[in-house]
């Protein structure tokens, strides 16, 4: 059967984006994946002063922690100045290794996991998983930290079969502290008909590592995939992944089924060499026009820790995106001298979208939206709105960005929850309170968010990439004529 729903161009912004999805499972493969694929832009660090280094034309990028980054291309930016932002996160929903992780239980070795984030987390029974993050290792007098991807299925988190409970069908009932820890091996009496020896030497290198808190194995297999001696590895941050590739679905593949889109589909980057394509908001900023006349910064901002509340040292609730605006809403480009209120200036004229994904009608529970609020696969961005602020959504904004939209002819939905039912939030009402700017809150609509699996549809990628990219070009001239004092 042919398939005539995906254009040309639309298959290849959702193919490109499934190699990108499968190569980042975690927030540090995302900003890594990142920093490589921003070609033509010019790392800058934090702890460095960057007078002289910003120049009108110039693209640029920032990361904090290895797990957030803010990108940004500078025009002919007088101080004070609007910006134009999008900002995404980093972090889904997973099982994180605990400090100490070495369990053994009825000859099965086992691995300890805390929750991270608001997860589905029976979805995570029975599925191939392993191992990925990142890992400090001691190179002489200095420790770095590397990252793993273990690709191949390490660990299994096993369902109780039927004959054992007969109502798991009735209500699956679990404790996500005694029933979620994952089977990593048999031990090897179990497999061998004798201990594990080791010999005074192997002890003495595993001596100075985890090998108290993890087993001794899991070390090795890490320093083995990491080609470092099993001694140099002194600690680590490791989440457990999926290990079934993402893919196109559905009769016409008009589906992508795949894990974290909530919210790794918003921020995917270009870097040809490796034919992985850039995806809405950062492709959005990498592919708009270089315009000579552009008075803004254009910045794509890329959070960790949203999916825990965003209260850290690189989540959106940190200092990371304000230090950045005022570093350069004071920069002197030109003859132009910074006022000694530059920063807030720059605030009051800037907008910045929080793009986070939103909730598709389901068929099956339709009951659970309200009833003229019913967002749609592939059938673009949604915006989202709600009374309590929970959103950071008004009328202005709705009004910029159905503008942007008439321009570059992508189409908008609406999203409100039912007043039955709580509503989620975003990065959006904390930047939008932190910073006093317009903020609107829009995403692509999924099925099963917080799933180990979701669905999404192929043709909103494109569409989304649109929308960011025709935002960045527009902004400049938009924001001049839709203001509220």
């Amino acid at each position: 059967m042919s398939c005539t729903f995906l254009s040309e161009s639309a298959r290849s912004y959702a193919t490109d984006f499934l190699a990108y999805v499968n190569a980042s499972p975690t927030p540090y493969h995302a900003v890594a994946n990142a920093k490589a694929m921003l070609k033509g832009y010019t790392g800058l660090k934090e702890r460095d002063a960057w007078a002289g280094k910003i120049e009108t034309g110039g693209k640029y990028y920032v990361k904090r922690n290895g797990s957030s980054l803010i990108a940004f291309t500078v025009g002919m930016y007088p101080p004070g100045n609007a910006m134009s932002i999008v900002g995404a996160h980093t972090d889904s929903p997973a099982l994180r290794l605990k400090p100490v992780s070495k369990k053994i239980s009825e000859n099965y070795l086992q691995v300890g996991v805390e929750t991270y984030g608001g997860g589905i987390w029976h979805s995570w029974f029975d599925r191939d998983l392993s191992i990925a993050g990142r890992v400090m290792v001691q190179s002489g007098d200095t420790f770095k930290h590397e990252l793993i991807k273990i690709d191949k299925p390490l660990l299994r988190i096993p369902t109780i079969a039927i004959h054992l409970d007969r109502d798991v069908n009735a209500k699956f009932e679990f404790n996500t502290e005694t029933h979620l820890t994952p089977i990593l091996g048999l031990v090897q009496e179990t497999l061998n008909g004798k201990p594990k020896e080791e010999t005074a030497d192997k002890l003495e290198q595993l001596s100075t590592c985890l090998s108290d808190r993890h087993d001794s194995d899991f070390i090795k297999l890490l320093a083995s995939n990491l080609g470092v001696k099993a001694h140099d590895i002194h600690d680590f941050e490791l989440l457990l992944y999926d290990t079934q590739p993402a893919c196109l679905g559905g009769l016409y593949d008009e589906f992508v089924f795949a894990a974290r889109q909530d919210n790794l589909v918003l921020y995917t980057l270009d870097y040809s060499h490796i034919k992985v394509s850039s995806f809405c908001a950062t492709r959005g900023l990498v592919e708009s026009d270089d315009s000579p006349n552009d008075e803004t910064i254009r910045l794509a901002c890329l959070f960790d820790d949203e999916e825990i509340g965003s209260t850290t040292a690189q989540g959106a609730n940190s200092d990371f995106l304000p230090s950045i605006i005022r570093r350069l809403s004071t920069i002197k480009l030109g003859q132009d001298q910074p006022s000694s209120t530059a920063f807030e200036e720059t605030l009051r004229k800037s907008f910045l979208i929080s793009a986070d994904q939103a909730h598709a009608v389901h068929p099956n529970y339709a009951s659970k939206h309200e009833s003229s609020h019913k967002p749609q696969l592939n059938k673009g961005p949604v915006i989202k709105i709600n009374a309590n602020a929970r959103y950071a959504t008004n009328a202005p904004g709705i009004v910029l960005v159905q503008q942007v939209c008439k321009k570059v002819q992508v189409p908008l939905q609406l999203f409100v929850a039912k007043n039955d039912s709580p509503s989620g939030s975003t990065i959006g009402p904390m930047l939008s309170a932190k910073m006093g700017m317009r903020t609107l809150d829009i995403g692509n609509p999924q099925l099963s968010m917080h799933s180990i699996r979701e669905t999404g549809g192929s043709r909103d990628i494109e569409l989304a990439v649109k929308l960011f990219k025709g935002f960045f070009e527009n902004f400049g001239i938009l924001e001049t004529q839709i203001t509220v004092d």
